[in-house]
């Protein structure tokens, strides 16, 4: 065999080799499904997964689901520059239909999973009141609210305070979370006195929590429509796409404290 002969052979055998591993590394990927999905959410998400994988026992084994948490003003910026996300729940529509109208959705996929419902909440028992009233009081230190620029539950606080006539007063007080998770976190270990969470982060029984709430009302601020959007070409995302539109699914989501669409 001449020496080019040599070359050739071993340029045949290594790019096999580079073959064989870009063939393992994509069954690898192909093999997980990865949710990016809005802080509020995430324990939800949690218990419908739990519910998805029970019903599907044979692919569940072999098809394991990834969740990442986060804002989803965060997770939209990490989706345009190419973070491999298969779905994406966001915590608004905006988002969603950005996405959309830029071309980086599947099979219009687009859809509102959950109504999200704002809270202010504090875990001292009766310092909040049901209509709201603290806040004209004043007779606390600190107010958290999730990031306005990229959370939707911040969003609604602003909303909210606007529409009480309380946004400028308010601002020496508030302190911001990036996200509605570290919020709901100020309050809960106190750092500040009360704020505005999602009523789902209340309800959830992994937390036990006790203190007052008041359910703010809705003519307050704008819907909070959560949507989701299919990011990838895979059978076993639309499956879950399916699964989140069923009795069993909506039945999760209710039950978490979130009105339906």
């Amino acid at each position: 065999m001449s020496k080019i002969d040599m070359w050739n052979a071993k340029l045949r055998f290594f790019a096999l080799i580079i073959s064989c591993q870009f063939l393992f590394s994509t069954q690898t990927l192909a093999s997980e499904i990865r949710i990016a999905v809005a802080s509020n959410f995430y324990s939800t998400m949690k218990e419908i997964i739990v519910q998805f994988e029970l019903e599907n026992v044979e692919t569940s084994k072999v098809n394991k689901i990834v969740l990442i948490p986060g804002s989803s003003g965060k997770h939209y910026a990490q989706i345009i520059n190419g973070a491999p996300f298969d779905l994406f729940f966001s915590a608004d529509k905006l988002r969603p239909v950005l996405l959309e109208e830029q071309g980086m959705t599947r099979d219009q996929s687009r859809f509102t999973y959950a109504l999200g419902r704002l809270v202010l909440w504090s875990p001292r028992d009766g310092f909040v009141d049901s209509g709201g009233q603290v806040l004209f009081d004043r007779d606390f230190r600190f107010l958290a609210i999730a990031n306005p620029k990229i959370a939707p539950y911040g969003i609604a606080s602003k909303e909210t305070l606007v529409s009480m006539n309380l946004w400028q007063d308010m601002n020496e007080k508030i302190v911001k979370g990036e996200n509605i998770a570290q919020t709901f976190q100020f309050v809960r270990s106190e750092n500040a006195e009360l704020g505005f969470v999602s009523y789902s982060q209340i309800l959830d029984p992994m937390f036990n929590l006790g203190g007052s709430f008041w359910l703010v009302s809705q003519s307050l601020y704008n819907p909070i429509e959560q949507q989701a959007v299919l990011l990838r070409d895979s059978s076993r995302g639309k499956e879950f796409m399916k699964f989140m539109q069923t009795d069993k699914a909506l039945n999760i989501i209710k039950k978490n404290g979130y009105d339906l669409p």
